[in-house]
This record gives structure tokens, C-alpha cells and sequence, in this order.
């Protein structure tokens, strides 16, 4: 989860400043991270979107990371909500892409893969958790 937490931040940080730079993300031989780039869907109140999964990435890494060192559920459950709170924006965003847009950014879809992971990790864990004190 941490791992996926990483990726995730990682791709965020690239996508929102590479925004703010001005420049386009690269997407070597594949196609459309500059048209996603320069859609007016992507900043939100001026802010690029990519800085907000980088806030939601870097909660759930600091959630997996003080679960897996002190076994604190709290932080576990700070990890899932965050995912469960990104997963509707991130289908949003896919809709987007998709249907509005006409162009879809590898990056972007990355990155919703990664915090779709990442959810799915902390949903096993904190079910696994639920059937062994049951």
C-alpha cells in the first residue's frame, strides 16, 4: 500500500508541476497527455489537479506507513477513506478523458490505477482484520 501510496504521490508531484512549469507532461510514443494538460479541466480553482492527488497520496502513504510501523487501525482506516473519497473524482476524471476531453493521458490513468490499488489493499486488510477478531 505504502508502495502504490508512492506511485502514486510520485505521479501526482510530475502532473502538478509540470502544470505549473507551463510545459506538458511527456508521454513518449503514446498520445493526449497534452490535450488532458491543457483541457480546462485540468486546475480546479486555479490549483492543477495533480496537486490534489498529491495531498490525497501523501495522507494515504502516511496512513500505510504508521499502520505497518505501529499497527495503529486509525491510520489503516486514514488510508482506505482517502482512497474511498478519490475514487469517485478519479472516475470523474476518467469520464472526462474519455467522453469530453477526447484524449486520455497514461499518466493520469496511472495514477487512478495505483490509488485504485492502493484502496483495494487497505479494503482486504481492514476486512482480513474484521474475520480474524470476529
Amino acid at each position: 500500500m505504502a508502495a502504490l501510496a508512492m506511485v502514486g504521490l510520485g505521479i501526482s508531484l510530475y502532473l502538478g508541476i509540470t502544470k505549473l512549469s507551463g510545459a506538458d507532461p511527456s508521454c513518449g510514443v503514446l498520445h493526449g497527455c497534452d490535450t488532458v494538460s491543457q483541457s480546462e479541466y485540468a486546475t480546479v480553482l486555479g490549483i492543477p489537479t495533480g496537486l490534489f492527488g498529491a495531498v490525497a497520496s501523501a495522507a494515504t502513504l502516511v496512513g500505510a506507513v504508521v499502520w505497518w510501523l505501529k499497527a495503529d487501525r486509525r491510520a489503516l482506516l486514514l488510508a482506505y477513506l482517502v482512497g474511498l473519497l478519490s475514487l469517485p473524482f478519479l472516475a470523474w476524471l476518467t469520464y472526462l478523458e474519455l467522453f469530453v476531453i477526447d484524449a486520455v493521458c497514461i499518466w493520469c490513468v496511472s495514477y487512478a490505477i495505483a490509488v485504485g490499488s492502493g484502496w483495494l489493499v487497505a479494503t482486504w486488510v481492514l476486512w482480513r482484520g474484521q474475520r480474524s477478531e470476529a
